[in-house]
């Protein structure tokens, strides 16, 4: 609900604030005291075009804040605020703000937070309702006619939709298991061999490294060959080293007590003699291990070279050639097994599509029942707005599978017949301007504490009627009032009277500077300006009178 706005410097408005409460708040005026200018302050704070003619003559920059109450915005404006990261805080209002400078630059806030003017159109959408005669949004534009009739007929769209997106992921995986199948039906061939090849082959992870390590150390042991033999030669026999410290250290072992000297060189011959025994003994594991055999090494080398490149014709590293063998042993099997998984997709699909259609088909039932009792609802307000010969009608129609959505199958649209035996059409296309206004009166009545946005804006709805007329458009907007917060821009006496909130709107000009201010009329200045707008410009005792029976029971 909107709770104030604040206007600077807006064509002929230099400072206006006003406050606003719930019901029928009314707008009068002489002709072209700036009514539309407090419409166009407002739809600028919700997102519409800005134009730099809005700017007051030599000011550079305007502004309008509009102020709601926050703590009845509906789910769907809360949640487009999360998405957006814009906090509510408890007992705060929603505080909507928009600049505008004269070279046409334009910035945007929400809780003073910078944002885009398109998230304040989006914003606005749930916050206010703008009906004029020359309307193109809302109830006119068959887009949102399906959402009104749900919001109508008490559907609650969220289980269909949960059930159109299981359909599509169970469409997505199936169409996905068939295009893996194809693909693998290509390649069963080439799978078929490299599983072969490769089974055959038998590659380990870390085999390359082994295989290089081994072949490296038999190359050294090929060209060490001579020397280690010659060297283990020097340890072997009764006149090698090892043979000649040994015989050694047993004879200075008999005489080493003779002198501490002796003792000495026995100490070192015996750690001498440890150290070369672990000499030759490292000395014969090195031998082994550089052992040459030139059939092993040439065994070697052919692994090592046929690893290489298998692994060069797939396109991976050796070490991953095993692993590759398996996924595609398992592509292969997939494939073989793919009729058995085509089949069971298959038949989820179906099943997830029937479940869809199911629900479509039962909201489809609730939409045209709904649509009958909202027919009739809304013939029901057209006679007393003298639109006797008038016809409306909500039609249902079901679409092509192929544009079958989240919302279900059907395409609903208001259609209406202005006159006897006329055919329908487009509730914005076949009407008149005044003709429209009345039906959209009509229509939002029947459709009244059926959700829709929290403030309704009807601007000059009763526009070129009178009398009976004019008295049931007031009835209605105070009918309609009393669900909503409704501010009617009004000419007409009946419509004003049925208003709880009075402004009245008038230009003055100081010879140089004109200037539009708006007031909030008390119950003696409510009673003066319907009299005026009965009598015209000389308020007469019998305009008087006629103002305080219009104003009765308000």
């Amino acid at each position: 609900m909107l709770t104030s706005l604040s206007i600077r410097d807006i064509v002929l408005i230099e400072a206006l604030d006003l406050e606003f409460a719930h019901g029928l708040g009314v707008l009068t005026g002489e002709t072209g005291a700036g009514k539309s200018i407090l419409l166009d302050s407002l739809g600028l704070a919700l997102g519409m075009r800005a134009d730099s003619g809005l700017v007051r003559a030599g000011c550079e920059r305007a502004a309008v804040t509009a102020a709601f109450d926050a703590g009845v915005l509906s789910n769907a404006a809360r949640a487009l605020l999360a998405d957006n990261e814009i906090d509510l805080e408890p007992g705060e209002p929603l505080l909507i703000r928009r600049t505008l400078r004269a070279d046409g630059g334009s910035r945007a806030f929400i809780n003073d937070q910078p944002c885009s003017a398109a998230l304040l159109r989006d914003l606005g959408a749930f916050l206010v309702e703008i009906h004029g005669q020359n309307d193109d949004r809302g109830l006119i534009n068959p887009r949102g006619h399906r959402a009104l009739l749900d919001t109508y007929a008490g559907v609650d769209g969220a289980g269909l939709s949960a059930l159109w997106r299981a359909w599509g992921a169970a469409k997505a995986k199936l169409a996905e298991a068939k295009a893996a199948v194809e693909l693998a039906e290509r390649d069963r061939e080439f799978l078929e061999h490299a599983v072969e090849e490769l089974t055959a082959f038998n590659p380990v992870a870390g085999e390359e490294s082994e295989l290089a390590g081994e072949r490296s150390d038999m190359q050294k042991g090929e060209r060490l060959t001579d020397d280690l033999a010659a060297v283990m030669a020097m340890f072997d026999g009764h006149k090698g080293p090892l043979t000649l410290v040994r015989a050694a250290t047993r004879r200075l072992d008999r005489i080493a007590e003779e002198h501490p000297l002796l003792e000495q060189a026995l100490e070192s011959l015996d750690r001498a003699l440890v150290e070369a025994e672990e000499a030759e003994t490292t000395l014969r594991a090195a031998t082994e291990a550089l052992a040459f055999s030139p059939a092993h090494l040439e065994a070697v080398e052919t692994r090592l070279f046929d690893l290489r490149a298998l692994a060069r014709k797939h396109n991976v590293q050796p070490d991953e050639l095993a692993a590759l063998r398996d996924s595609m042993a398992a592509k292969l099997g997939a494939l073989n097994d793919g009729g058995v998984s085509l089949a069971a997709l298959e038949s989820a699909e179906a099943a997830a599509r029937d479940a869809f259609v199911a629900a479509a088909e039962a909201q489809s039932a609730r939409r045209s029942t709904a649509a009958g009792r909202l027919d009739a609802a809304v013939m029901a307000e057209l006679v007393p707005l003298k639109l006797d010969a008038a016809r409306f009608r909500t039609e249902v129609t079901r679409l092509d599978e192929g544009t079958w959505g989240p919302h279900g199958m059907d395409h609903a649209e208001f259609l209406i017949a202005t006159n006897a035996g006329a055919g329908f059409g487009q509730l914005g296309k076949v009407a008149s301007g005044g003709e429209l206004s009345r039906f959209i009166l009509a229509l939002k009545v029947a459709l009244a504490e059926k959700g829709g946005a929290g403030t309704i804006i009807f601007d000059e709805i009763d526009r070129g009627v009178g009398g009976a007329v004019a008295q049931a458009i007031g009835d209605r907007l105070a009918r309609l009032a009393a669900e909503k917060q409704l501010l009617a821009v009004t000419h007409s006496p009946q419509v004003a009277a049925r208003g709880r909130h009075h402004f009245f709107i008038a230009k003055s000009s100081d010879g140089t500077v004109t200037r539009t201010d708006v007031a909030l009329l008390d119950d003696a200045g409510r009673r003066q300006e319907i009299a005026r707008m009965l009598s015209g410009a000389e308020i007469t005792d019998e305009a008087r009178a006629q103002a305080d029976r219009l104003m009765e029971g308000v």
